[in-house]
């Protein structure tokens, strides 16, 4: 594998585009032929204290070009914040004060260095370059671009469209941004999905100031616990960074199984042919421990799990069972005195490879019926109709069973 193949890999790795994938392999074989990293930038406006998962996403896209190398920038939007990005909404943002933005500012700071690595991060701030800035110079920025370009952006054009109102300084949210791209001579721009117009407009304004365009790699918008919105903090479905180790180890627990294949894919670098082969329980215990791990400590990530299969596994019985199996009066000797053997009951939840494995586990005390330990093989289960029986069996298996006569 070529150097130049090996980092894409990792470069596109939950990546929904890149713009442009030639442009990018060309940069990259400069790179390496010339040993000048190039410059990464990320942009986030501090327009809440807290970070949460969903902004991880680009903050570990930012890692991975960290690990292979390159210059990140982390760029703290602290001019942008107080005029507020209208993407995705319906009305004008409420405009932050300066002090609230650079409040938030300084937790950002602070949070960030539990994924990338201090020493080979920069961290700027687009005041710098925007707070000097005299008018005739904005003005000159805001001739790059027509409005007619600005209404075929679709949150502006249906907010034309639908006769609401567009203030004139959300016009120069995206062309602010762009121009960010100008100032830090960025050879790539991370953004998500909802990024990509803004994203361009910074390809654009690059050409414009004689600058080669940037690469644009935009990367999806991980959704929140409730695995449909996206994650945030106004819908109540986020994980936050600062979490308490054994809250965010219980909430990343809530999400299904499908989205924990994404939280893997998006959130570590861990091998995904080697998730399918885990338990789900197992493999989502794991994504759990390791994501507390990174922003707690790996003390902090064990301790969790482990007040996690206290609490959940040894006490009470999961939402969501491993199987879900109905019985009926066929599957009885006796329909007027219903009743099934512990050990073909087990056998037949699909837990166990077999009725002798089904046997170990019962004579072991490994298998529970309603919180009742059964160790005799022999035993009879009474059934009741409709009643829902409740099985443990081993550590780490739940099945509940319905009888329906």
């Amino acid at each position: 594998m070529s150097e130049i193949t090996r980092q894409m890999d990792l470069i596109l790795r939950g990546a929904v585009e890149v713009i442009q994938y030639s442009e990018l392999e060309t940069k990259l074989a400069r790179s390496l032929k010339e040993k000048r990293p190039l410059r990464i930038k990320a942009g986030f406006d501090p327009t809440a204290p807290d970070l949460h998962l969903g902004h991880t996403v680009l903050i570990h896209k930012l890692k991975h070009f960290q690990d292979l190398g390159h210059q990140v920038i982390f760029l703290i939007g602290d001019f942008t914040g107080m005029i507020g990005d209208p993407t995705g909404v319906s009305e004008t943002r409420v405009a932050l004060t300066r002090e609230q933005v650079q409040k938030n500012a300084r937790t950002y700071e602070r949070q960030i260095f539990k994924i990338l690595d201090p020493r080979k991060t920069a961290v700027d701030f687009n005041s710098r370059w925007m707070g000097p800035m005299k008018a005739e110079e904005l003005i000159a920025i805001s001739a790059h671009y027509r409005v007619a370009r600005m209404l075929e952006r679709d949150d502006f054009r249906k907010r034309y469209q639908e006769q609401k109102p567009i203030s004139m300084h959300e016009f120069m949210y995206p062309l602010i941004q762009g121009y960010d791209s100008v100032a830090l001579k960025s050879d790539v721009e991370l953004g998500g999905t909802d990024q990509k117009f803004n994203l361009l407009v910074g390809r654009d304004l690059q050409r414009d100031y004689g600058q080669e365009a940037q690469v644009v790699l935009t990367m999806p918008l991980l959704e929140g616990t409730d695995g449909v919105k996206k994650m945030s903090k106004s819908a109540g479905n986020y994980i936050a960074l600062e979490d308490q180790p054994q809250e965010m180890f219980g909430k990343i627990m809530s999400i299904s199984d499908a989205l924990m294949h994404r939280y893997y894919e998006l959130l570590t670098t861990e091998d995904l042919g080697r998730v399918p082969a885990l338990h789900p329980m197992e493999a989502k215990q794991a994504l759990a421990e390791q994501i507390v791990g990174r922003y707690h400590g790996d003390e902090s990530g064990r301790k969790a799990r482990a007040g996690f299969q206290r609490k959940f596994q040894e006490k009470e019985f999961p939402a969501e069972p491993d199987a879900t199996i109905v019985l009926t009066s066929a599957d009885v000797k006796d329909a007027k005195a219903p009743a099934i053997g512990i050990v073909d009951l087990v056998a037949r939840t699909g837990l166990v490879s077999s009725k002798s494995e089904a046997r170990r586990l019962v004579v072991q005390g490994g298998v529970e019926v309603d919180e009742q330990k059964q160790q005799d093989p022999n035993t009879m289960i009474a059934l009741q109709s409709g009643h829902q029986y409740r099985l443990r069996i081993g550590r780490r298996k739940f099945a509940l069973v319905q009888f329906k006569s």
